[in-house]
């Protein structure tokens, strides 16, 4: 173990449980099992999921087994981890299409030459109901009911299915079959992990070493990042919309971002705080930052152009090439401009539209709109921007024929 290695393997973590067990396993020099699981319930991963991942990479890169884990079978079940209520459970259709896209994804972060990808399926798939008896026998219901989502729904009068019991159980039971070192997980994730100690020191294992990552904040800096709120950054994204949207940060989240995204070692990243301190411009760094990410998830001369045209558009002020083209034609003499803004693929709703206006996000013909209840006239062309990157040529014209709550789009 280098002596910087246990430092970078902590860098950002909020628990490792035991720290000093970590600290002897590297110390060994023997090749670690390391392993994060990822129920595949949304098609899409975000850069909160890539701080687990990054960890991982960060493990890789030193040498350690990589078991990227995708829970097909815990994701039958559905974690209850943060539910107030029982949460539906995926269909097998749903898991299998989401776990495709997923590898695809993790192999943007991790080396696809150095990672064992593993299904839980494989082996729970497998197990007898007897089996699944004993495995519920080794835990308590009072322990469970420690879990604070669990115990704050008792306590309530919520119901607790008896089957969300028993997710913690087979996530801790897939450390026991794979003989797991390290587990990774988010914060919130804890309680999973330590079930799977438990569960590794009553198979006669040597427990895994917890390390739980933070839930990243969002592009707002303030709510975790979550693809239903809108201030998420998605790994499979256009390299202009992920750069751009990192660049959006503020300089303090920045930072955060550096911590635990990136792979630069620690002393680096104490440089160029250090460099900032002495009056280097955060954007510079952020620069950077972007950079590094847009080369992980696509490629150097990708990054490159990413890097240029983020540049030519926001320091140079000018108006990107092929911007979309829409004829938008309407039974009405003029339209809201929210709904004008969904028409134009600018925004997903009407209600996201109203947000983009009243945060001051939204231009027509270089002129900041801060009405939304304005209505745009039919039988003129337009040129609208929609925050930083979403731009749209939109000629809207009145058709007599149409019903007066009748639009079409053509682009």
């Amino acid at each position: 173990m280098m002596p910087d290695d246990f430092e970078l393997l902590c860098r950002g973590a909020v628990d490792v449980l035991p720290a000093d067990e970590l600290r002897k396993r590297l110390a060994t020099g023997r090749r670690l099992r390391v392993k994060a699981g990822f129920d595949p319930t949304a098609p899409d991963l975000h850069l909160g999921h890539a701080v687990v991942l990054t960890k991982l990479r960060q493990f890789q890169d030193l040498g350690h087994e990589i078991i990227f884990l995708i829970g097909d079978f815990t994701g039958l079940i559905g974690d209850p981890t943060g539910k107030t209520v029982t949460r539906p459970p995926l269909t097998p259709e749903d898991v299998a299409a989401h776990a495709t896209t997923y590898k695809s994804q993790v192999f943007k972060i991790l080396d696809p030459e150095r990672t064992r990808v593993e299904f839980n399926s494989s082996w729970m798939s497998a197990r007898s109901a007897a089996d699944l008896i004993k495995l519920a026998s080794q835990h308590t219901v009072a322990r469970m009911l420690e879990r604070d989502d669990f115990n704050k729904r008792y306590h309530a009068g919520r119901p607790i299915a008896i089957h969300e019991f028993l997710y913690p159980l087979i996530q801790g039971y897939d450390s026991v079959y794979l003989n797991a070192d390290v587990e990774l997980g988010g914060t919130d994730q804890k309680f999973n992990l330590l079930v799977g100690r438990h569960l590794q020191e009553v198979a006669g294992q040597d427990p895994q070493v917890v390390l739980t990552m933070p839930l990243l904040e969002g592009l707002d800096g303030v709510n975790k990042m979550s693809k239903s709120l809108g201030n998420y950054i998605g790994i499979s994204e256009p390299a202009s919309d992920v750069f751009g949207k990192l660049m959006s940060i503020s300089d303090e989240l920045m930072w955060r971002y550096l911590t635990l995204l990136s792979l630069r070692p620690t002393r680096e990243i104490e440089g160029l705080k250090s460099q900032a301190a002495s009056g280097r411009n955060p954007r510079d760094i952020k620069l950077e930052l972007a950079f590094e990410m847009v080369e992980r998830f696509h490629g150097h001369a990708v990054a490159q152009n990413a890097q240029a045209e983020f540049l030519r558009r926001f320091t140079e002020r000018e108006i990107p090439e092929n911007v979309p083209e829409f004829e938008i034609l309407t039974g009405e003499d003029a339209v809201w401009l929210p709904n004008l803004l969904k028409q134009a693929n600018l925004v997903s709703s009407s209600s996201e539209g109203r947000r983009a206006i009243a945060q001051n996000s939204v231009r027509i013909n270089e002129q900041r709109i801060s009405d939304p209840e304005l209505k745009i006239a039919a039988g003129e062309q337009y040129l609208i921007q929609c925050g930083k990157r979403k731009f749209a040529r939109v000629h809207l014209i009145r058709d007599p024929e149409r019903v007066a709550s009748d639009t079409w789009v053509t682009q």
